[in-house]
């Protein structure tokens, strides 16, 4: 192994996507990697004005349990905290803890994600100088794929190779199968 990396990964029901496990264990291979997996406590606008948090905050923390459990049965060290509702906030926050290298969101698919719906991706290349990989996880309908592949629109830093992002992966009860688009 050569070289030392620093992955932050934000994601909030999509925190157990295969493709997104992929792309974590892809971007760590063939270096000494640091992991931190930020879940936002999801919440709705009433629980939230109500500063209701508790239920967010141990959803947030099941689906972030499962995923370190699974990343290091692959030999990923990663460590993960619940992040503010804000996915932005809790990258900032994230970031003020975890120098990283680079940046991997994952989100649901258009028209269900909130995230794109609010331009979560574009907005974190703008206030981020990270290369930042974006995944999509559908598991309604077992679809996952790197919709963008690391880029820095600020000054470029040295990044591993991308998962190639011409290839469609469909999950389906645990089977994996790939094609070409």
């Amino acid at each position: 192994m050569s070289g030392w990396r620093s992955i932050l990964v934000i994601a909030n029901e999509t925190v157990e996507g295969t493709v997104l496990h992929e792309s974590i264990r892809y971007r760590a291979r063939y270096v000494d990697a640091d992991v931190l997996v930020v879940a936002p406590a999801l919440n709705s606008r009433v629980r939230h004005w109500l500063s209701d948090e508790d239920g967010a905050r141990a959803a947030a923390g099941e689906r972030l349990e499962h995923c370190l459990d699974r990343l290091e049965q692959t030999g990923i060290r990663a460590k993960g905290r619940i992040g503010d509702a804000d996915p932005l906030q809790a990258i900032a926050d994230a970031l003020h803890l975890f120098p990283a290298d680079e940046l991997v969101i994952a989100t649901h698919p258009e028209p269900r994600s909130h995230w794109l719906a609010r331009d979560v991706v574009g907005r974190a290349r703008a206030k981020f100088d990270l290369p930042i990989l974006h995944v999509v996880v559908d598991a309604t309908r077992r679809r996952e794929y790197v919709a963008e592949a690391a880029r820095s629109e600020g000054p470029t830093r040295s990044a591993p190779p991308i998962l190639s992002h011409r290839f469609h992966t469909t999950v389906t009860r645990g089977t994996c199968r790939r094609r070409r688009r």
